[in-house]
């Protein structure tokens, strides 16, 4: 029981006071911001650039990761977006219906993520439907991954507040 409160403590589960949580904040987004469909950002902006190696190596590399995320959509999708909406609304009524800090904390992290996902499924269908590739793929890939950085901030600012806000409340009540 001892290793189990060590952990604990160590984890702090009051999240929004817990160094770990903004790590795991910080780590989401920016790896959000380096890759998109699993192409790095250097590689998109030099096939944007009509490098002919480049271009090939972003085809490749969006396609395979393309077809991944959408055969497992085609063959499980219904279940995963079963199994996603059920955890999201179970999350948030801990979090907003009984005031659980640590599912508070894990809704201002997955809800924005599930945006994230669901927009880059969306691009896989539209990539896929329109047959994109080269400068023009790399085109449609920058532009998502703008998106994602404005949604990155707002969610990040929203997080921050609401941290803060918690923070602050639990101080004034002494808790």
């Amino acid at each position: 029981m001892a290793f189990l409160d060590n952990i604990f403590s160590f984890i702090n589960m009051r999240s929004f006071s817990s160094v770990w949580f903004w790590i795991v904040l910080a780590l989401y987004w920016s790896s959000v911001s380096q890759t998109v469909l699993g192409a790095p950002y250097d590689v998109i902006l030099r096939a944007k650039r009509d490098m002919a190696q480049d271009k090939d190596d972003l085809d490749r590399l969006v396609y395979i990761h393309l077809r991944r995320r959408l055969e497992m959509m085609r063959r499980a999708g219904h279940w995963v977006v079963a199994f996603a909406a059920t955890l999201l609304t179970a999350i948030f009524i801990l979090a907003f219906s009984y005031r659980v800090e640590f599912a508070q904390a894990l809704f201002v992290l997955i809800m924005p993520i599930t945006l994230v996902r669901l927009a880059g499924l969306r691009m896989c269908f539209r990539i896929e439907r329109e047959g994109l590739q080269g400068v023009r793929l790399a085109r449609v890939l920058l532009k998502h991954r703008f998106w994602m950085q404005v949604l990155g901030v707002i969610a990040i600012f929203v997080t921050a507040v609401w941290g803060m806000l918690h923070v602050m409340s639990r101080s004034a009540l002494g808790l």
